[in-house]
C-alpha cells in the first residue's frame, strides 16, 4: 500500500479524544475507588493507613504535574503564537496598516490610508470627518483600477496650517458610472507599546486605534 493509501485508509487503531477522556482517572473517580476500597475491605486485615496516603500522595503529584503541563502549554502559546512578545515589541515606534475607517496622525502629522476597491471605479473622492461632523479635507483620487489605492494627506491646508490634530473618519465616494462601490478602508496608525498578555490572553499593540491585536496589522512600515 503506498504512503497516499495510507493516509486515504480509515484510522481504526488511533483512539478518540472522547474514548481516551472516558478512560482517564481525575480526582473524583480515585476517590470513588477509594471510598469503595475502604467500605469492601476485611474488618480483621483492613488497608495499610500509610499504603492509602502514599495513594493519595501520588495521586496529587500526578495531578500537579498534569496542571503545570497546562499552564507551560498556555505559556508557550503565548509566547510562540501570532501575539509572540519576542515579535511585536520590536513594532514600537512604527506604524500599522489595518482595517478602519479612522484614522489618526502619524508621527509627522500626517494622514495616510489605502482603499481596496472591488472593480475599477471612474471617480474616487476622500473626506476627512472631525468628531463635530465638519469636514476638514477632501481630495480626488480621480478614476483607480480595482485593487489597492493608497491616500495620503500632510494634516494641513494650503496656507500649511495645521487643521487636525486628533483622529478622523474616513468617508469615501467611489462610483463605476451611476453604480455606487462599497471599497474596503484601511488606515495607518502609530504603534507607541506593548501590553503583555494577561493570563490565558495575549499580547495587544496600543495604537492610536486603541489596543490592537499583531494580527491585525496588515503590514508595517
Amino acid at each position: 500500500m503506498s504512503v497516499i493509501d495510507g493516509l486515504n485508509a480509515p484510522n481504526t487503531i488511533a483512539p478518540t479524544s472522547a474514548s481516551i477522556g472516558s478512560q482517564a482517572l481525575d480526582q473524583r473517580a480515585f476517590l470513588r475507588l477509594l471510598t469503595t476500597q475502604m467500605t469492601t475491605q476485611d474488618p480483621f486485615n483492613p488497608v495499610d493507613n500509610t499504603q492509602m496516603v502514599a495513594q493519595m500522595a501520588q495521586f496529587s503529584s500526578v495531578a500537579g504535574i498534569a496542571e503545570m503541563n497546562q499552564s507551560l502549554k498556555t505559556l508557550i502559546s503565548n509566547l510562540t503564537g501570532s501575539g509572540r512578545l519576542s515579535d511585536a515589541s520590536n513594532w514600537i515606534g512604527r506604524s500599522m496598516l489595518t482595517k478602519s475607517d479612522v484614522i489618526t496622525p502619524l508621527a509627522d502629522g500626517a494622514y495616510a490610508g489605502e482603499l481596496e476597491l472591488p472593480s475599477a471605479a471612474d471617480q474616487v473622492s476622500i473626506s476627512f470627518v472631525n468628531a463635530e461632523g465638519a469636514t476638514v479635507h477632501s481630495m480626488e483620487l480621480g478614476a483607480q483600477e480595482a485593487g489597492a489605492a493608497a491616500f495620503m494627506w500632510n494634516g494641513k491646508n494650503e496656507a500649511g496650517q495645521v487643521v487636525a490634530d486628533g483622529p478622523l473618519r474616513v468617508v469615501v465616494t467611489a462610483r463605476a458610472g451611476t453604480t455606487n462601490l462599497n471599497p474596503t478602508i484601511a488606515t495607518w496608525t502609530p504603534i507607541a507599546g506593548l501590553q503583555p498578555p494577561a493570563a490565558g490572553g495575549e499580547a495587544r499593540l496600543v495604537t492610536g486605534l486603541g489596543l490592537k491585536k499583531p494580527e491585525d496589522a496588515i503590514r508595517i512600515a
